[in-house]
């Protein structure tokens, strides 16, 4: 389709017309089908950041070359029903997972519904087809005596990995965090590092004096590098967010898992999961469990209390007193 102007053709027999940053779309007749998906991917450009719009487009691709190979008596959009989505999310289902039929459904869905809303499609049908339940994977935590044996061998084998894996570790930042983070980032005179968080566009963080301590000089480094780079401290580095993750996680395997047999259940991923659950429990000794809870929340960033609790369930960190003479009472 051409470019999105006032009065613009799309279609023969479609028009758009642009007000205040909005597309509507006033169909005579049913868009063909991978137009109308692309459009719908051009509306969603301005409401989401680049990783999810490329998260969008290669699932959207993918769609459309199965419509290809296994329907190809699809046409329209309006063609696009129920039983042929349905179709496609069993087929990812049979060939990958649960949680990635999910996660192509929902991103079918807001294309769609984004498509409706602009009046090219009339309604939306995914919306009547469910989510399934899918058992999410999760990073286990890690020994004490094989977190201490993975830092003391980084210390020795990859100084800059140790360094990527403090950072998680002592300041619980998420790996994609850390890949994010540029010189810039850290605030040399605050001992503060600002980054882009999970659920919000910009956060700020203390960095304990013990993670600081071991950062480089950084003062005469441009601000503009990234500060994790895979040969050293503040270089320039052009490419993705996901390439640098995915760079580290590879690295972390070849330097890391291989050499202490971890599985897959292990991962970067676990630092963070290991070491808020030392925090937790070295806090609640000398504190009840509301007090610590409330200044872990402090640190580990988490929005609200219900989201860190159910946190601190799912990776185990909160666990009961011994039980046993409750069970001997039973017993008597």
């Amino acid at each position: 389709f051409e470019k999105l102007q006032s009065g613009s053709i799309i279609e023969k027999s479609t028009a758009t017309t642009v007000a205040n940053d909005v597309v509507t779309v006033a169909p005579d007749d049913a868009m063909p089908y991978k137009q109308a998906l692309y459009l719908g991917l051009k509306f969603k450009e301005k409401l989401v950041n680049e990783t999810t719009k490329r998260s969008y487009k290669n699932r959207i691709d993918i769609f459309i070359r199965w419509i290809e190979k296994y329907k190809p008596k699809v046409n329209t959009i309006e063609d696009l029903n129920k039983k042929v989505i349905s179709c496609f999310l069993n087929h990812v289902l049979e060939n990958h997972s649960a949680r990635n039929r999910n996660n192509y459904r929902a991103d079918l869905s807001s294309v769609l519904q984004v498509l409706e809303d602009n009046d090219v499609l009339k309604q939306n049908v995914v919306k009547k087809i469910p989510v399934l339940k899918s058992i999410p994977q999760r990073n286990k935590t890690y020994t004490q005596e094989t977190q201490e044996a993975i830092f003391k061998h980084l210390e020795e084998e990859d100084p800059i990995l140790l360094l990527f894996i403090k950072f998680i570790s002592f300041n619980f930042l998420r790996p994609i965090e850390v890949c994010r983070l540029s010189v810039g980032s850290i605030d040399l005179d605050n001992k503060t590092v600002q980054f882009k968080a999970k659920n919000s566009p910009l956060k700020t963080k203390i960095i304990p004096e013990l993670l600081f301590n071991e950062l480089p000089d950084l003062s005469k480094l441009n601000k503009e590098h990234s500060l994790f780079t895979p040969e050293k401290i503040g270089e320039r580095w052009d490419t993705t967010t996901d390439n640098k993750r995915d760079y580290f996680t590879k690295r972390f395997r070849k330097v890391v898992k291989n050499k202490f047999n971890l599985g897959k259940d292990y991962g970067l991923y676990s630092f963070r999961h290991t070491y808020i659950t030392k925090l937790y429990r070295a806090m609640v000794i000398n504190s009840s469990p509301f007090e610590a809870k409330s200044k872990l929340m402090l640190i580990t960033g988490h929005s609200s209390m219900t989201a860190l609790e159910k946190y601190l369930r799912d990776i185990d960190a909160e666990l009961p007193q011994d039980y046993s003479e409750m069970l001997k009472n039973i017993n008597d």
